[in-house]
């Protein structure tokens, strides 16, 4: 399958003959749903895929089918990695730079959707600071070892909500595990765009994704009733002939990350909001369903959030 490439396309369709040899890239989130894919898809093409996950044992279940599957020189290797605790987040930074080895790519994709009010070990929003404020440190700590590009998986529910400066941690306003999610998807995309900046002389450049709704183990925390209201607010789409909503398969769900992280072209991407494997328009009306809010993508914003991130996490990058 050539492409183009829409909505159905699956990873393997988006990868059909490229070859990934010797490429190295790093993907979090490994030991289910969209990460455990993501490594199977690229290992299967040639690439040596460093998988992070907190849980090591889950995370080698969970990508057998990569190790199995990995060809043209293509393998698979695992890090312990807990985005909601910075130590384990610093100590796995500090593996990879001892290390040393450089990566083509890293896919940012471990995260939490509506979760229960809580915080990290650090005592950030749980949402907040295991989306946004892990891979912040992470990638920004290896970033000397980045030479291609970062994807950060965003998601549609950025709608929900722009990132709050002013209350990460909802100290001031009532809890929403929805607002809590729309801020920190925002928060990815805002970190690619700035990240985008900071490193595209030198030839590294940052975009990010909506995979699509696919079910995994990322909606663990979601009864009936707040999968329903989930439904409601992606399902609207009032222009004439939209289609209607429909599930991702997790190959599906996938295929976004890797066609922007190996298959499209480097300027296309960087510092944009890509869905279903192409660059997503700018859309302000609520009633849309689709594309990726002015908010999202607004340079001095993603300059604010990352000083305010800086300020959090005691780092400056």
């Amino acid at each position: 399958m050539a492409g183009p490439f829409g909505a159905t396309s699956t990873t393997d369709e988006v990868l059909e003959g490229v070859d990934l040899a010797g490429k190295r890239i790093l993907v979090t989130g490994v030991s289910a749903g969209l990460g455990a894919e993501t490594a199977r898809a690229l290992a299967a093409h040639g690439a040596q895929v460093v998988g992070a996950a907190r849980s090591l044992e889950k995370a080698r279940a969970a990508t057998a089918a990569a190790r199995e599957e990995a060809t043209n020189g293509g393998g698979l290797e695992l890090v312990e990695l807990d985005l909601a605790s910075l130590a384990s987040v610093r100590a796995c930074a500090d593996a990879l730079l001892a290390d040393g080895r450089p990566f083509d790519v890293i896919i940012a994709n471990a995260g939490v959707m509506a979760t229960p009010k809580g915080v990290t070990a650090d005592g950030f929003e749980t949402q907040f600071g295991t989306n946004h404020l892990g891979h912040f440190v992470l990638v920004n700590r290896i970033a000397s070892l980045l030479n291609g590009r970062l994807v950060n998986l965003s998601s549609a529910g950025h709608r929900f909500s722009d990132a709050d400066l002013a209350d990460p941690n909802f100290e001031h306003t009532p809890y929403d595990e929805f607002v809590a999610y729309g801020r920190s998807k925002t928060a990815n995309v805002l970190f690619a765009v700035e990240f985008d900046r900071r490193h595209k002389a030198r030839g590294v450049r940052a975009a990010a994704v909506h995979p699509g709704v696919i079910q995994t183990e990322l909606g663990r925390y979601m009864t009936p009733q707040v999968i329903e209201r989930l439904m409601a607010g992606i399902s609207a789409d009032q222009r004439p002939g939209a289609a209607g909503f429909s599930w991702k398969t997790i190959p599906q769900g996938a295929a976004t990350s890797v066609w922007a992280a190996t298959v499209a072209p480097a300027e296309a991407v960087g510092a944009h909001f890509c869905e279903d494997c192409h660059v997503a328009e700018v859309v302000d009306d609520p009633n849309v369903r689709g594309g990726v809010r002015a908010y999202a993508l607004d340079p001095a914003h993603a300059q604010a959030l990352w000083a305010k991130s800086e300020e959090l996490v005691g780092e400056r990058f």
